[in-house]
């Protein structure tokens, strides 16, 4: 990966620090670094933050993220034969997925003209290389349709939920600055002002791992999960779910448990530590799903989070524009993601 450890977390001090004591909506700035993460990993190459296409790019991955928490998308996903020829916002949706087709298509033909068999780089050589071993199986997997959605598949979830994460996390940072403070102590005391952030620090940041856990169970990212498919018949609780049936998993019941989470709907980072102060977890913590289908990009997911949060944090005290107490952290949108509501936020550096 092209920016592990201290690297991701000075991309993101470099993209905060040239909007520093301004106003400014946070949305794109919390878009570009992890954009650049999965943009190592498949293409093997990172963006300047001004590119074009980059920035085109990361348009694209925030409107397509907006729409599809939307109502609309919820009634197409259950009509779409009925829907499809309807104006609506799904033919946004459709166009923003087709240019996002062609510059796919034009990394992956970049990468046809410069494999090497020998020597992969990246997800696309390395699938490039399994399709061509596989090339005499008709009932292969790895082929160029398969290569072209895994790649929208890890754009789209690999960008837009860590950023979503991360603008709703310094909401709720806005709206409880006694939180705030507690973490920007505790990073004091561990990591310092001089040195950058690396995932080994968590394990002696508890408060900290903590309010990241809260902020992550608090949102609520994907209410409804993504669908699933009983992949044999199931008895459950006298019922008989017959194996091809689709299945929607309420995360919101579970995340929300009143009995796991006293208070549920208020923002505590206590619902993640015990009564020493260390951190506690939760079999109740499903923000990711769970089983042998769990997010694949957990382990990215919950390192960017830490790295990029804490190195915000680290060099920038967090100025509301409205009183906290006036600051709504209630779902903008709620449907297959959740949305927070517009806000601007000043970064003040230390």
């Amino acid at each position: 990966m092209a920016e592990p450890g201290g690297l991701l977390s000075m991309g993101s001090y470099r993209v905060v620090q040239g909007r520093t004591g301004s106003p400014c909506d946070p949305t794109f700035l919390l878009n570009y670094t992890p954009c650049n993460v999965i943009c190592s990993i498949i293409f093997w190459n990172r963006f300047e933050y001004s590119d074009e296409n980059f920035l085109t790019l990361a348009k694209y991955v925030d409107n397509n993220g907006k729409i599809v928490s939307t109502p609309w998308i919820e009634l197409y996903n259950a009509f779409p034969s009925l829907l499809h020829y309807l104006p609506g916002s799904h033919d946004v949706l459709f166009k923003n997925m087709t240019e996002q087709r062609k510059f796919i298509l034009e990394k992956i033909k970049e990468h046809q003209e410069s494999l090497d068999l020998n020597n992969p780089q990246d997800f696309i050589d390395y699938f490039l290389i399994k399709m061509e071993k596989e090339k005499h199986n008709k009932q292969s997997e790895f082929t160029m349709d398969n290569l072209i959605t895994s790649l929208w598949d890890l754009l789209t979830a690999g960008i837009e939920t860590t950023s979503i994460t991360l603008r709703y996390g310094l909401l709720l940072l806005l709206k409880h600055p006694e939180v705030t403070a507690k973490v920007q102590d505790e990073i004091n005391r561990v990591v310092g002002r001089h040195q950058s952030p690396c995932m080994q620090d968590r394990s002696r940041m508890p408060y900290t791992d903590a309010v990241i856990h809260e902020i992550q169970r608090y949102t609520d990212l994907v209410p409804n999960n993504l669908t699933h498919a009983a992949a044999q018949n199931i008895e459950f609780r006298e019922y008989i779910i017959p194996r091809g049936t689709t299945i929607l998993t309420s995360l919101t019941s579970i995340l929300h448990d009143g009995k796991e989470f006293p208070n549920p709907e208020q923002f505590d980072p206590g619902h993640f530590l015990d009564k020493s102060g260390n951190f506690k977890k939760s079999d109740y913590f499903m923000a990711f799903s769970t089983g042998k289908r769990v997010c694949a990009g957990e382990g990215l997911a919950h390192m960017e989070v830490f790295l990029l949060l804490v190195s915000i944090l680290q060099h920038f005290t967090l100025k509301p524009l409205v009183d906290p107490k006036n600051i709504d952290t209630t779902q903008l949108l709620k449907a297959l993601g959740s949305l927070p509501h517009f806000y601007e936020v000043c970064f003040i550096p230390f």
